[in-house]
């Protein structure tokens, strides 16, 4: 699945949530400058800037399907090594990494196994390979009070939370299943202050990923109600978010 609404409209919407989070996901894998890493659906860039930082934007190569956020996020990081491609068909050669990257990506390939697979064969021997994705299936991660409001409205709204590797221990299943050896299964917890109702709701309006684009597909009233279903989930302004995400490191040992 790609994401067309511009890299500033997903920074609304995700970024205030993928940003806190890229620190701790980069952290379970040890890099340092020069090492050779792929961010792999790189999206508007919270990760890249994160491991720019720890390995220098010269080592540092990603890609993303969006045309879109493409664009956008070389508007962001001049110079980068940023190209068009999905995670089932990397545009490198074997072996060509020392770690490789997805935040919030596994769940959204179309085929998760194939694509931790890429990722794999894109990474030297004793290289590693790191995903993560928000615990949707918990109901932990930062969209469960809308999609729990849409389900109260709407019994058949069709959360996430039977993406893939949205459930406990699903994301390390799918990497020994792409042929990795797993070395870490932990979560990841991020907790994010929303000054206003208003500041946590606008961004679910500009269509962005399966949550935006549920709430498109309502009528005028239909949108009404879940806003405010949503509303009385968040009784008191300033309110913080706490927000949890799987997240597997692996190595590559064959290949």
């Amino acid at each position: 699945m790609s994401f067309s609404g511009g890299v500033d409209a997903y920074d609304r919407f995700m970024g205030r949530y993928s940003g806190p989070l890229a620190s701790s996901f980069a952290d379970l894998v040890a890099i340092d400058a020069g090492h050779r890493v792929l961010d792999v659906g790189c999206g508007s860039g919270a990760l890249t800037r994160e491991l720019g930082r720890r390995v220098g934007f010269a080592s540092l190569s990603a890609i993303d399907p969006s045309p879109t956020m493409v664009a956008g996020t070389r508007m962001r990081f001049p110079g980068l090594d940023i190209r068009e491609a999905s995670a089932e068909a990397l545009p490198f050669a074997d072996h060509t990494f020392d770690a490789v990257f997805a935040q919030l990506v596994v769940h959204f390939m179309a085929d998760p196994v194939a694509g931790l697979r890429e990722m794999a064969r894109v990474t030297r021997l004793g290289g590693a390979v790191a995903a993560c994705v928000w615990d949707q299936a918990g109901g932990t991660g930062p969209l469960a009070a809308f999609w729990t409001a849409a389900l109260e409205l709407d019994a058949t709204a069709a959360d996430e939370s039977n993406l893939p590797g949205t459930r406990e221990g699903h994301l390390g299943d799918l990497a020994r299943d792409a042929g990795l050896e797993v070395v870490l299964e932990k979560a990841l917890t991020i907790v994010v202050e929303h000054p206003t109702f208003e500041d946590w709701w606008e961004p679910y309006t500009f269509g962005v990923g399966p949550a935006g684009a549920y709430l498109a597909g309502l009528d005028p009233q239909q949108q009404g109600a879940l806003r405010e279903r949503c509303r009385a989930m968040f009784p008191n302004e300033p309110f913080s978010l706490t927000a949890q995400a799987w997240a597997v490191s692996a190595l590559v040992s064959s290949g």
